[in-house]
């Protein structure tokens, strides 16, 4: 079980985080959550589709790093193998937390940072320190609450971007069924991708409203981005032959 406590420079002043990728650190999954302003980013590399979550109903964007539970093709000799690793996977093992605080007397809610000290990465001997040896953050742990801050924010972002899609109607399940050069067969379900028909009989003003919220560029990041299923298919092909 995870356990997220605040970060503080007393309790963690020689703690460190490992940030090799691999299977033993949890980086073994088949997608992780996005947000659109991470797409323009992600499009060069990962699939950009979207999920229904079973349980509340709600949609949200994934970057696709495999074909499988577990499968990620882009780790290779303890790294991740692309130039942009997303920023949901970069994050570990950090979040936010909510925190109750007293500010001129008025009880307020504040985002402050939490690290799993159960995570395999966290340790005492390897890694980039949380705090310097005299005091005070490392670059590393403030690098990681800015980031932390950009996914708090992407998400709230990625909340409003989908409700716009399913209002336009923009949203469409599909099935994406792959073979492999050993005739071996993965059929997805349950993902969904930009309706470009739709998309395409949206009037001026609809465009517009898109335009001026930042989500007409994310949409067509999404649509470009299903062309690096083909280079999933590679990545498993290679795999393979090995």
């Amino acid at each position: 079980m995870p356990k997220h406590v605040l970060v503080n420079s007393v309790d963690h002043q020689n703690v460190k985080v490992i940030t090799e990728r691999s299977a033993t650190y949890g980086d073994n999954v088949w997608y992780s959550l996005t947000f659109p302003s991470e797409f323009r980013s992600l499009q060069a590399y990962y699939p950009v589709f979207f999920q229904k979550d079973a349980n509340t109903g709600k949609f949200h964007a994934i970057a696709l790093f495999g074909f499988e539970n577990d499968e990620n093709l882009f780790l290779k000799n303890n790294q991740w193998d692309a130039a942009y690793i997303p920023l949901t996977i970069a994050r570990q093992p950090f979040s936010i937390g909510i925190h109750t605080v007293q500010e001129e007397g008025e009880e307020k809610k504040q985002r402050m940072l939490h690290i799993d000290m159960d995570n395999p990465r966290v340790n005492h001997d390897s890694g980039e320190a949380l705090f310097l040896d005299h005091g005070g953050n490392s670059p590393y742990l403030d690098m990681m609450a800015d980031m932390l801050e950009v996914i708090h924010h992407g998400m709230l972002d990625s909340e409003k971007f989908i409700n716009q899609l399913i209002e336009l109607e923009l949203l469409e399940s599909f099935t994406l069924d792959v073979t492999l050069n050993d005739g071996s067969q993965y059929q997805m379900l349950g993902f969904y991708t930009i309706n470009e028909d739709k998309l395409n009989e949206l009037s001026g003003q609809a465009l517009e409203e898109l335009h001026r919220q930042g989500y007409l560029q994310a949409i067509y990041m999404a649509i470009a981005s299903q062309a690096n299923v083909r280079n999933l298919m590679n990545r498993k092909n290679a795999l393979l032959d090995q």
